[in-house]
């Protein structure tokens, strides 16, 4: 009897990516990542200019209990940051923005991230994250881009930029055909309208900047960072009812 080298994905073992049993895995990896990203409600969304700083902020995430960050791939730091949290804090469900090309992609894998997250929808792009097991959610803002995404096989897609497309009232619109597809609003989300946009039912959770600034990563304002997690937790816990 022959058997099938074994591939790894992002920690899961698998048989090969034709396979249909790979093809299972994938889905399980996608709808596991995916799962814990709603409970938490809120995705850090990060540009680190100094990745000796990584450790020490993804320790102030936890503490505030937001064990998830996505490190945006518009600075040169971003591999070797997103590397670091992935050594020193397994914990924290670590992943990559503005993921623009396949190569980055690659990198994100290698370097340890748990998904990959993009400003638009690049079928070359999501379709490789899909083979090498990365979870991925590309931007969507109109109804063409959700139907792509759905033909790519894909549930969670990312919504950007949100206020500046429209905000919550147009999230409700285009969610309204695709009752199966979630969003992630991400571009204008703050403390003052993190709670509207969390009621949303079609929302799986919001991407924040205004949690780790460029202002708190350079003067390594840790305990600001815990502080304004702990208060986006209670706003997800209030939005909805936990």
């Amino acid at each position: 009897m022959t058997t099938q080298p074994v591939s790894i994905y992002n920690g899961y073992a698998s048989i090969p990516l034709n396979s249909q049993l790979s093809t299972v895995l994938r889905g399980f990896m996608m709808h596991d990542t995916f799962a814990r990203i709603e409970r938490i409600g809120i995705v850090p969304v990060i540009q680190i200019r100094d990745a000796s700083r990584a450790e020490a902020m993804a320790d102030a995430l936890v503490s505030g209990g937001v064990p998830c960050a996505e490190i945006t791939f518009r600075t040169e730091q971003a591999a070797d940051a997103i590397r670091r949290i992935a050594k020193a804090c397994p914990d924290v469900l670590v992943g990559a923005g503005t993921v623009l090309t396949t190569e980055q992609a690659d990198r994100a894998l290698d370097a340890g991230a748990r998904f990959a997250v993009s400003p638009g929808l690049n079928p070359r792009v999501v379709e490789h994250c899909l083979k090498i097991g990365l979870p991925v959610a590309p931007g969507c803002a109109t109804p063409s881009d959700v139907e792509r995404a759905l033909e790519l096989g894909l549930d969670v897609v990312k919504f950007f930029p949100a206020e500046a497309a429209g905000g919550l009232a147009y999230i409700q619109a285009l969610a309204a055909p695709y009752g199966g597809v979630k969003f992630m609003p991400t571009g204008g989300v703050s403390a003052a309208n993190l709670a509207s946009y969390l009621r949303c039912k079609a929302v799986l959770a919001c991407g924040g900047s205004y949690l780790v600034t460029a202002a708190l990563l350079e003067s390594a304002g840790w305990g600001e960072v815990t502080r304004l997690c702990r208060e986006a937790r209670e706003t997800v816990a209030e939005a909805r009812g936990l």
